[in-house]
């Protein structure tokens, strides 16, 4: 029988007489000790009047001090993260009276804090037992034993900064950016009792080489007993063991054979039936003394990780890693989800998307996601909460940091998902120490393999592995980028392009570092999602900016345009990852957004992992999935003169050899209409990277007018698309009522001429920005200093752009000519609604534009700021955007809407 006997100071459990466990969940009274005098006036035994209820924050009590700002204004601080709605800094103190009950007589006691940041000093009845300095795991405490009846458990816990393990509070261990600097107690919290003979710790040690199950047992004894007996079993598996107890700790290590067959625990279950969960198996252990009995439980998988010929495998299959960060972003809470119904939301989502892998970017996430890993076949990176340039230099910190570390293996490292270790972000600093942290793990904890850093920008380092790498992160290598940051601005898209060159002769293998980073505008209509303890006043502040600027109402394109595009770049950063012969994978920064760091809005999903309409499930596990389809071909942009040929390739980590498949490729323009199709021979298609199919090409001779085609590529039921662009050889493209000049005075001549112009200057004499195919990387906010656009908006329908065919947003056909643009910004004319608008970057919100239209004195006028001449020859696209610019001003259609004097036409230019 449960009792609960409340009173307004206090909560007394009385549990029945067979339960091992008092939960601490309720009504708790509390204090803020602001002033840091609560030790030193023995609060331990004061009595505190109000309550909240724990697990929880003081922030979920609304307990802290109200933000001084507001979103009145675009600021750097508004937009730098989420907003507190109270926040608090510093001790708090937690009080409440239990009962324990009779059958724990003599029985050994201990507390379980599942999560807390960052200290905690408990005390009984005034008696201290010590402190915990741990923000990875569990804050345990031995209590010995307690005396059935009522007692009062005080906790006093401190969130201040412990030591320098981030720079600026970045490190998502503990930072504001989206999980919080909460104070207060999070998951389980409960008392338990246990014998005095008792199993401490349980670990497993998968050895596939030798086909044993290696078991290591920590018990205590702290009773009379000095014998008993150990029984260990999992399935059909077990083994009887007599053990000898000394006082105090005892360690015993056991084997179990492990006949062919046991199920492995990897991801080729979910590769071939999605819907049936990873193989995970449960070790019991029983402890029988002549006094008492003990018994521990522990699930783990029979898994191992290894490097083959620089190539990742999973139990001696070639694995692929498709992956995203984990910042902990949970905007509602301020922090990670304790139960596996929070974490189902995030891996399912991550799934459906086609990934398979999740990395913990400077911190470690609780058990519970562990858990739902395990059961849903996901590889997990957890690191160290360190993200600085001073690793190795505080001998404090470096100890606080193996305690940490020590911890995160006891009490995670049997989870078959834990699959990588990295010691931080980008660290910088003392690399030996690093060494020396990574070789120490390997010999303790063999689990898992191990990386110094998830990247460096230090100085001769973070450019090929370090000596003790087991896997390697990076962005780039002594050879190249192996990102699309540092190519997609100022290489021309071909779609041949790979980083195997870059990669060649690494002896571990690559995974790349945060490839993506494509910012995306933000979704006004996610501001009513923000319910929880963090107050959006980014997003606030950034409606706002364009309320008073009159472009609220093309927000929504915004998305839908800036996102769109970002997500085409996704598409394109993935498939040469998956296209590069000695990759292992890839990590995205990021599938959803992050709104810490700058409003970091980077995803294709909200911070809430739900979708902003930019790209289905579907559509993404077309180049997202274990086995991809995948094309190679030259260029993007073509003239009806030339043939297109390409090379179908697959990527292929289904878990084996796709066998019997004949590829089909089909081309279709945007009507649906099918124009060219065919197959290649029936074949078997092997493992890993790079499996070219055969070849393919089709003339375009036949494309009469300027078209877009989709090419797309079938292995059964699996099928990827690409988009490419014809324009004829042969048009017409100049008109005599229609002058074309670069000349800014010829243009005004003209102008009050009453004359028809197209004026495209050079774009030395164009007062903007400079034009960038890429969008804003990150932030425009953590980085202020990029030219930070976001791409085009225009309307495909608009009849100036009938012979242009594009989409509302930029693709790939607009790279030459964005590359080669300088980008207007319209604030000081009157209102225009611009042929082809440039989305400004939401710190700046400036009306922008590379094509507009006006009168102009007795005239009408084009004006272009992308180059539309130079190369002509060798840049299709321009040469077609004049084409059909000059079509439109030869029409009865071309009828601007706004006047401009020549003053203002000219503001625009130098």
């Amino acid at each position: 029988m449960r009792r609960i006997i409340i009173t307004t100071l206090f909560i007394c459990i009385a549990i029945g007489a067979n339960a091992q466990s008092l939960p601490l969940s309720g009504n708790w009274q509390y204090a803020i000790d602001s002033l840091d005098e609560g030790i030193s006036q023995g609060w331990q035994h004061k009595s505190f009047k109000p309550t909240l209820r724990l697990p929880g924050t003081l922030d979920d009590a609304g307990i802290g001090r109200k933000p001084a700002i507001s979103a009145d204004s675009l600021t750097r601080e508004v937009l730098l993260m989420l907003t507190r709605k109270h926040r608090y800094v510093g001790p708090a103190w937690y009080a409440r009276d239990i009962i324990i009950p009779q059958n724990w007589n003599g029985k050994h006691a201990s507390l379980l804090l599942e999560r807390v940041l960052w200290t905690t000093h408990v005390w009984i009845d005034g008696k201290e037992f010590g402190t915990r300095n741990l923000v990875s795991t569990p804050h345990r405490y031995d209590l010995g034993q307690l005396t059935p009846g009522k007692h009062r458990i005080v906790i006093r816990v401190d969130n201040r900064k412990q030591y320098d393990m981030s720079a600026s509070d970045m490190a998502h261990a503990y930072t504001d950016g989206t999980q919080i600097m909460w104070n207060g107690i999070l998951g389980k919290m409960e008392l338990e009792a246990r014998p005095a003979a008792r199993i401490a710790d349980l670990q497993t040690w998968p050895d596939k080489k030798n086909r044993i199950l290696r078991i290591t047992i920590t018990m205590i004894n702290e009773g009379p007993v000095s014998a008993g007996s150990l029984l260990l079993q999992t399935g059909k598996l077990k083994k009887s063991l007599p053990v000898r107890l000394q006082e105090g700790e005892n360690k015993l290590e056991a084997e179990l054979p492990v006949p062919e067959g046991f199920a492995e625990a990897d991801e080729l279950v979910t590769r071939l039936k999605p819907l049936v969960q990873a193989v995970l198996h449960t070790l019991t252990a029983d402890l029988k003394t002549p006094a008492s009995a003990d018994r521990k439980q522990l699930r783990f998988g029979w898994r191992e990780i290894t490097n083959h010929n620089a190539h990742l495998q999973v139990n001696g299959k070639r694995m692929f890693l498709r992956g995203t960060l984990e910042c902990a972003i949970f905007p509602l809470t301020g922090h990670p989800p304790m139960d596996r119904k929070g974490w189902a939301k995030v891996f399912n989502s991550a799934k459906a998307y086609g990934l398979n892998h999740l990395r913990f970017h400077s911190w470690c996430p609780p058990e519970a996601a562990f858990a739902v890993a395990d059961s849903m076949g996901f590889y997990l990176q957890v690191e160290l909460p360190f993200w600085n340039k001073n690793a190795g230099q505080d001998s404090a910190m470096n100890n606080w940091l193996a305690l940490e570390a020590e911890h995160i293996s006891r009490e995670y490292g049997h989870h078959p998902s834990f699959c990588f270790w990295s010691m931080g972000n980008e660290l910088e600093g003392n690399f030996n120490w690093l060494e020396e942290m990574v070789a120490k793990l390997k010999k303790e904890d063999p689990r898992h393999l191990y990386s110094t850093t998830s990247f460096t920008f230090q100085q001769d380092h973070g450019a090929w592995p370090e000596p003790g790498d087991e896997f390697f992160i990076t962005q780039w290598t002594k050879k190249g980028w192996v990102r699309g940051q540092g190519i997609f601005n100022t290489i021309a898209p071909s779609f041949n392009n790979d980083y195997t060159k870059e990669t060649e002769g690494l002896n571990v293998p690559i995974i790349t570092h945060e490839i993506g980073q494509y910012s995306v505008f933000p979704n006004m209509e996610e501001i009513k999602k923000y319910t929880g303890v963090l107050d959006p006043l980014n997003f606030k502040a950034i409606r706002n900016d364009l309320q008073r600027k009159n472009l609220l109402h093309l927000a929504p394109a915004f998305l839908q345009s800036s996102g769109k595009f970002a997500a085409l770049l996704y598409k394109e950063e993935i498939e040469r990852a998956m296209k590069t012969k000695y990759f292992s994978g890839f990590q995205l920064l990021d599938l959803h957004d992050f709104p810490g760091q700058g409003t970091a809005l980077i995803g294709i999903l909200d911070a809430f992992w739900d979708s902003k309409g930019l790209v289905t499930p579907e559509q993404h596990r077309m180049y997202c999935q274990p086995a991809v389809p995948l094309l190679r071909f030259e260029k993007a942009t073509y003239r009806n003169g030339e043939t297109f040929k390409a090379a179908a390739e697959a990527a292929n980590f289904s878990g084996g050899v796709l066998q019997n498949i004949t590829p089909e490729w089909t081309v279709k323009t945007t009507a649906g209409k099918l124009v060219f199709s065919g197959k290649l021979s029936q074949q078997d298609i092997a493992e890993g990277t790079g499996q070219q199919l055969g070849e393919f090409s089709f003339p375009l001779a036949g494309i009469a007018r300027a078209t877009a085609l989709t090419v797309t590529l079938r292995l059964g039921e699996r099928r990827n698309e690409w988009r490419i662009w014809v324009y004829p050889e042969k048009q017409q493209s100049e008109y005599a009522d229609v002058h074309y000049t670069r000349n800014i005075s010829e243009a005004m001549d003209l102008l009050q001429q009453g004359k028809k112009v197209l004026l495209n200057p050079d774009t030395a004499q164009i007062h903007g920005v400079d034009g960038r195919f890429a969008p804003v990387f990150w932030s425009p906010v953590h980085f202020p200093n990029q030219p930070g656009t976001m791409g085009i908006l225009c309307n495909p329908k608009h009849p100036a752009l009938a012979d242009f065919p594009t989409e509302a947003w930029s693709d790939w056909q607009w790279w030459h000519l964005i590359t080669s643009s300088k980008t207007m910004i319209l604030d000081e004319l009157p209102a225009i609604d611009p042929v082809v608008r440039v989305i400004d970057n939401f710190f700046k919100n400036r009306k922008m534009a590379n094509v507009i239209e006006a009168s102009v004195g007795k005239g009408k006028l084009v004006l272009v700021s992308a180059d539309l001449t130079t190369d002509a020859d060798k840049r299709p696209a321009a040469a077609q955007l004049r084409r059909s610019l000059m079509a439109y001003m030869h029409g009865a259609r071309f009828q601007p809407k706004v006047a401009l004097t020549e003053q203002q036409v000219r503001s625009l230019l130098k």
